[in-house]
């Protein structure tokens, strides 16, 4: 079997979204670009792949100082063997960070070591899993960071223009008129909505009667209904999740930050969403979310992974998502030109489902003139201080002409 020979950190910049996006104005200080991180391992039979940590869009350099730590540690060993690989790297990292950090690294070199292989054996990685169960996967939009009505419309004629009929918006609880606004002219082109909510950054938490008040008032304001709400809660309340399932008839769902598949199926067990959404990038790799996606089948739990990454943490996540069997993946909307140009063809979206990718491997394509295009700028993080931009009130949105603005 073919041994590592070599472990490179790829940190690049790219691009990202808008200057007036609210993202960028609430979480980029400094201006619209953002970071990824990969590792990329190099098989002594000249194969490299490439996988993804989502750590390194938050904090880069750390991702870098992890990949050195684990480095000799998987050097020289069969890169096969990616169980094996796992386990080396757990057991120098599990001490100090069995959930968090080391997790998002841990998951690069998994997810790298499963493009290696697929590309080494001449198949894309869901083959190494037990193949694709289906041709394509129905995809939904992941937009809706937008402060003015003709972002949000620019994205519902982008979602149209795929054929794409689901889509999720970012919402706080107060955002009531702008909430139901976007439900309107969504449900007018044949489009449903469901709401993230944003918690993953709060703490403490709000409360479950917060959610209920805000998903009511919005339903009494017309007579679309959001199809689910995500991370309504805060990341470290399971409880109020749960709480929250018996209090609303709206799915909910979250997940996105967990970073162990110990730690998502004893929510999943514990009846606390309706469906979950695990990162390939987040979790520890790919071998991980195919372990979630088998607890969750045996409680009749729907899996719906979690795409936002750069390129190899989204097409980890949708290689999985069709080893398994997912039934919906996440398209992030927010424009991203690295990205497109690693993933080419093999992230094709034909009347809102997302074909299956036929390259070995992920998929991907990396060269060194795609790496001079993109290099890497230490200050393009993404900051979860979060910049109170002043974003317009939620009177903008009402429909009595009372407060609209262009």
């Amino acid at each position: 079997m073919p041994n590592i020979t070599n472990i490179r950190c790829v940190l690049l910049s790219s691009p990202y979204a808008d200057a007036d996006d609210p993202e960028i104005k609430e979480c980029f200080p400094n201006g619209p670009k953002r970071t990824i991180g990969m590792v990329e391992v190099t098989l002594d039979n000249g194969v490299t792949g490439l996988g993804e940590g989502y750590l390194a869009v938050f904090a880069p350099k750390v991702f870098e100082s992890i990949v050195d730590l684990c480095r000799p540690q998987v050097m020289g060993k069969d890169g096969f063997d990616i169980a094996g690989r796992v386990r080396d790297l757990r057991s120098l990292c599990d001490y100090w960070s069995l959930q968090g950090a080391a997790r998002h690294v841990i998951a690069a070199f998994e997810i790298a070591l499963q493009d290696a292989k697929g590309k080494s054996l001449g198949v894309p990685v869901y083959d190494l899993l037990g193949g694709a169960k289906a041709d394509m996967i129905p995809i939904y939009g992941s937009g809706g960071c937008c402060d003015a009505k003709h972002q949000f419309l620019r994205e519902l004629d982008l979602l149209e223009s795929l054929g794409i009929t689901r889509y999720k918006m970012r919402a706080i609880k107060t955002d009531i008129l702008r909430t139901a606004w976007v439900l309107e002219e969504a449900g007018k082109c044949g489009i449903e909505v469901g709401v993230d909510m944003c918690q993953n950054l709060a703490d403490p938490p709000q409360e479950v009667d917060d959610v209920v008040v805000y998903v009511e008032a919005v339903h009494a304001l017309t007579d679309y209904r959001m199809i689910f709400v995500e991370e309504a809660i805060g990341p470290d309340a399971p409880e109020g999740f749960k709480a929250l399932r018996g209090r609303i008839d709206v799915p909910v769902c979250g997940g996105e930050i967990i970073t162990t598949p110990k730690e998502m199926i004893e929510r999943i067990n514990n009846d606390v969403y309706d469906f979950v959404q695990p990162d390939a990038s987040v979790m520890g790799g790919i071998s991980a979310v195919m372990d979630v996606f088998e607890a969750a089948k045996a409680r009749g739990t729907d899996v719906v992974v979690h795409a936002w990454g750069g390129a190899a943490a989204i097409m980890a996540s949708y290689h999985a998502a069709f080893a398994a069997g997912g039934k919906l993946v996440e398209y992030p909307m927010l424009d991203f030109p690295l990205g497109v140009e690693m993933i080419g063809d093999q992230g094709r979206i034909v009347d809102g489902q997302l074909l299956r990718p036929t390259a070995p491997g992920l998929g991907l394509t990396l060269t060194p003139e795609m790496e001079a295009r993109y290099p890497f700028d230490e200050t393009a993080v993404y900051s979860c201080a979060l910049i109170d931009f002043g974003p317009p009130p939620d009177s903008y949105w009402a429909r009595d002409g009372e407060g609209e603005g262009t």
